[in-house]
Order: structure tokens, then sequence, then C-alpha cells
């Protein structure tokens, strides 16, 4: 029988998708599943469906820091308790640094992009301008595959792997982050949005369920 597969939707922009990651990469509910993080274009998705931020929404805008921080607490992942400065960044060029991983050494995106959201939402600082994502890249990947991939993240081949990745995102349903997309063991596939969906989609994939007494009971038990 084949192992169960998830695709996540990601862009470091998303505190949401951020949590997705975090518990997908980090939970052994995950270790008999095969998870592939595919970077996308948030501002694009929300273009293209007419979407207005939640920030950008009145009474809503306060409501979403209080819901990521309390799924945070329940699930204990790091996060500041206070957005990053500046909140929403454009995220373009980091999302394009991560397409151009995924060309050259996708063996290191996920280890990249843990190391860009603990930047941006555990210590609140600048990942889009181009000095502090090229230092970032150089800190996780040494200071030649950082610069190489930082250049790579311009060229053409990078971003229309971005638009491809948002395009791609688009025609399974996506309209917002984290966007999910599950097949269990027998080939039914689902598709899911927002992290307070998670326990829907570990009971698709028939993954095991959370044992008692696990850092993550809390969170878990307010799903399933």
């Amino acid at each position: 029988m084949a192992k169960p597969k998830l695709t996540l939707f990601i862009d470091t922009v998303s505190p949401f998708a951020y949590l997705a990651f975090y518990i997908t990469t980090t939970s052994p509910i995950f270790k008999d599943c095969d998870v592939t993080y595919i970077p996308i274009f948030l501002g694009g998705v929300m273009k293209a469906c007419g979407n207005t931020a939640p920030i950008n929404i009145k009474n809503k805008d306060k409501w979403i820091n209080i819901e990521r921080l309390r799924w945070a607490r329940l699930f204990n992942i790091p996060i500041a308790e206070t957005p990053p400065e500046g909140f929403p960044p454009l995220t373009l060029g980091v999302q394009r640094a991560l397409c151009a991983l995924t060309l050259t050494n996708p063996e290191r995106l996920i280890e990249t992009t843990a190391a860009l959201y603990k930047e941006l939402w555990v210590e609140r600082k600048v990942i889009h301008k181009p000095d502090a994502l090229l230092s970032i890249l150089q800190r996780v990947l040494g200071e030649a595959e950082g610069k190489a991939t930082m250049e790579k993240s311009t060229s053409d081949e990078a971003k229309k792997l971005l638009t491809a990745n948002t395009e791609k995102a688009l025609q399974q349903g996506c309209f917002g982050l984290p966007w999910f997309i599950a097949t269990n063991a027998e080939g039914k596939e689902e598709s899911y949005w927002g992290f307070d969906h998670l326990g829907q989609v570990i009971d698709h994939l028939e993954l095991e369920r959370p044992k008692r007494g696990s850092a993550t009971e809390g969170g878990w038990r307010t799903m399933l």
C-alpha cells in the first residue's frame, strides 16, 4: 500500500502557514507521510481570488493576531507576541529564493524555510530586504551556496517556477494559506484550508492520532 502524501503550499508572510509548516516538520504524527512543501506567492493568490487581507478587515485585523497566538500556545509553537514591524512585508524575493533552492538543492528547502520563518515570526526580524535575505541564506547554506541561491532567485527560471507554483495552487482550489492537498493510502485526494483543519487532514490521511501527554496534546484535543 502506498504511503499517504501531503502537499503544503507556503509563503513566509503567512503566520498560519508557519504554524502548519512547524507542525508538519516537527510532529512525529507525520513521520509515515510523504510531505512536500511548495513555495508560492500569497499576494498573487489573494489578487486572483479577489480576497482582502485579514489585516485590512475591520475587527478581523485584531482577531487574527489573537487567533495565531491561541493556536501557537496550544501546540507549543514558538512565535512572537506581536507581528513583525511593517507587517506584511513583500515576500516576492524571499519566495523566489526558495524556488531557486528548489531548483538547485531541494534537500535544503526545509531547513532554509524554517530559518526564514523563525527570523520573521519568532525573532521579528526583516527577511525581505536583499541584504537580510542574503545573510540568512549564507548562514544556513554557507557563503558560496547562499550567494549562488540569491543570484539564482533573480533568474527567469526561478521567477517562472514561483508563478507556476502559484498557478498550481490556484488550480487546486487555493484561496489562502495554509492550503493542504492530502492523498491517503487508497489514493483519495482532499483539499483543506487553514491551520484549524489540520485534524481533518490527519484523519483523512489515516495517520496515528497523537498520544496523550504529548507536548501538542492540547492543540490536537481542540481539533479531534
